[in-house]
C-alpha cells in the first residue's frame, strides 16, 4: 500500500506543478519554464518517493518496468490506479485554484494544461505528427528510465538523468501535443476540461503505453542491458 500511496503523491505533484505552471504562469515563464516545472517536479519526487516505489508516476513507465520483468502484475495494477487517481486529484485541486481568479476562469475554454493536437491547439500539428512525437519521445524517455535504474547504473544520478530528459522532451514537444508521454498526466486534466480534450484522449492513453511496452521489450531481451 505504501508504494501505491507514493505513486499517488508523486503523480499528484507532477500534474499539479507541471500543468499548474502551464495554466497559471505559462504566459510569463513560457515553454521553457513549463518544461523545467515538469522536469524539476519529477526530480524532486524521484528522490522523495523513489526509495519507496521507484517513482514511476506514469503508467507507461510501469508498463515498461513490468514488460522488462522488474515488477509483478499486482503491483502494475496498483501503481496505475494510484497514478491515475493522483492525476485526477491534482486536476481537481488545480481547477479549484484557477477558478478563484479575479474575473473568473472558464475551464472548458481556457483549459487545465490538457494535451491535444490539430487546428486550434498550440502549433496546430496534425495527427501523424502527434503520434510520431508521443511514441518516439515516450520510447526514449523510458529507455533512459530503465537504463539509468538498471543494476549496474550509478543509481544516485538516475533522478537527475530522468528529470533532465523530461525537460528536453518538453522543450521540443510542448508546441506539438503539450507533451504527454504519460497517460495519467493526460487523463486528469482531460476529464475536467471535457469536449475535445476527451475526444483526443485516446492518443495519449494508447501511444505512450505502447511505447512503454516497446521499451520494456528491449530490456527484457537484454538488448540494452550491460
Amino acid at each position: 500500500m505504501k508504494k501505491y500511496l507514493a505513486e499517488f503523491i508523486g503523480t499528484f505533484t507532477l500534474v499539479l506543478f507541471g500543468c499548474g505552471t502551464a495554466v497559471v504562469a505559462g504566459g510569463k515563464v513560457g515553454f521553457l519554464g513549463i518544461a523545467f516545472a515538469f522536469g524539476f517536479a519529477l526530480i524532486a519526487m524521484a528522490y522523495g518517493i523513489g526509495p519507496i516505489s521507484g517513482c514511476h508516476i506514469n503508467p507507461a513507465v510501469s508498463l515498461g518496468v513490468f514488460t522488462a520483468g522488474r515488477m509483478n502484475a499486482r503491483d502494475l495494477a496498483g501503481y496505475i490506479i494510484g497514478q491515475c487517481a493522483g492525476a485526477i486529484a491534482a486536476a481537481l485541486v488545480l481547477s479549484v485554484i484557477v477558478t478563484g481568479a479575479i474575473g473568473g476562469y472558464d475551464i472548458s475554454t481556457q483549459g487545465l494544461g490538457q494535451n491535444g493536437w490539430g487546428m486550434g491547439y498550440l502549433g496546430g500539428y496534425n495527427l501523424v505528427s502527434a503520434v510520431t512525437f508521443e511514441f518516439v519521445a515516450t520510447l526514449l524517455f523510458i529507455i533512459v528510465i530503465l537504463g539509468s535504474t538498471q543494476e549496474k547504473a550509478p543509481a544516485q544520478f538516475a533522478g537527475l538523468a530522468i528529470g533532465i530528459t523530461l525537460v528536453v522532451i518538453h522543450i521540443l514537444g510542448i508546441n506539438i501535443t503539450g507533451v504527454s508521454v504519460n497517460p495519467a498526466r493526460s487523463l486528469g486534466p482531460a476529464l475536467l476540461v471535457g469536449g475535445k480534450a476527451i475526444s483526443q484522449l485516446w492518443l495519449f492513453l494508447v501511444v505512450p503505453s505502447i511505447a512503454g511496452i516497446a521499451a520494456g521489450v528491449l530490456f527484457k531481451l537484454k538488448l540494452l542491458e550491460k
